[in-house]
């Protein structure tokens, strides 16, 4: 699961404002500078201070984003770049980078031109 699916999925399990709210965090992520580190923090401070709909719905909602920081941000050192670029998102953003640019990107994913 890459970071735009796992948006749509935190919408479609809670689809009320905290789920859209989260779903929008994750999606702004990817045009800042801030790392894969900094995007867990985030997450995690936004779940532990959001009630959701029910229990059910928490739960759920934190189950996606556990496997997602598990599978992506637990492993970022052993992927390759372009397995970064999906599990993120962040093909079209790097293909269209300017060096500078690009460089953002390679320090924001833990990785080395």
């Amino acid at each position: 699961m890459n970071i735009d699916e796992l948006a749509a999925a935190i919408e479609a399990a809670s689809p009320n404002a905290n789920g859209r709210e989260l779903a929008v965090l994750l999606r702004n992520w990817k045009s800042t500078s801030e790392t894969a580190e900094r995007l867990s923090e985030l997450v995690e401070r936004y779940i532990g201070h959001t009630w959701f709909e029910t229990e059910a719905v928490n739960d759920a909602v934190y189950s996606l984003w556990s496997n997602f920081r598990d599978e992506a941000i637990g492993v970022i050192d052993g992927m390759t770049m372009n397995e970064r670029l999906y599990c993120f998102g962040l093909f079209e953003r790097f293909d269209h980078a300017s060096v500078n640019e690009r460089e953002e990107i390679y320090a924001k994913l833990h990785a080395h031109p």
